[in-house]
């Protein structure tokens, strides 16, 4: 673990891997540092930021302090994301697998998803689970157009498409679920922590 300042109003924690990040993020969600006022995980670091007069010093000994468990996850709440699994790589994502189509859907629908951190564009968020048969690499040549609600997968990770975007991930399916909606509160339904249940439908 290094830990950095962000100027005076962030305390940056690099850490080695993801798995690191979720059980930092857990540990940091029972019981944040005095002084920090949000916390913001992304694929190698925690960002904390500082509410004013926070003292950074402070704050990164209080963070060296905590004792993280190795298989500590964030929970923030569980959505339902029904999908239409009629992707136009779903029979690429059997292929590389080594499942049929039919495995692929059972797999990606009997786990539980939890959002370890978000990125790309607003609402996208980055899902990883304990099952590891799904992990798929990127296309070789990413589209120019992905519509909003794809749902993909690209290594270790699953995403929902927030919006119309360029994207070079294995598109598995599509759902009618709005990710990202500036007159919600909040606006991104896959905020960090939170656990998500895919479900199929025609």
């Amino acid at each position: 673990m290094r830990i950095l300042n962000c100027g005076d109003v962030g305390v940056l924690v690099e850490v080695a891997d993801l798995d690191e990040v979720l059980a930092l993020q857990a540990a940091l969600a029972e019981g944040p540092p005095p002084g920090v006022g949000e916390v913001v995980p992304a694929a190698r670091t925690v960002l904390l930021r500082l509410e004013p007069g926070a003292d950074p010093a402070a704050v990164a000994a209080a963070v060296r302090a905590l004792r993280p468990r190795p298989e500590g996850r964030a929970a923030a709440g569980e959505v339902r994301i029904p999908v239409r699994y009629d992707g136009e790589d779903l029979a690429d994502i059997a292929a590389a697998t080594g499942l049929s189509e039919r495995e692929v859907v059972a797999a990606h629908t009997g786990t539980t998803w939890t959002v370890a951190f978000c990125g790309f564009a607003p609402g996208f968020g980055y899902l990883v689970s304990d099952d590891h048969r799904l992990r798929v690499p990127r296309r070789a040549e990413a589209r120019t157009r992905v519509p909003a609600g794809a749902v993909a997968l690209a290594g270790e990770f699953t995403g929902v498409y927030p919006r119309s975007s360029p994207g070079g991930w294995q598109l598995l399916g599509s759902t009618e679920s709005v990710v990202w909606d500036l007159d919600r509160d909040p606006p991104g339904l896959l905020r960090p922590g939170v656990r998500v249940r895919f479900t199929p439908v025609r």
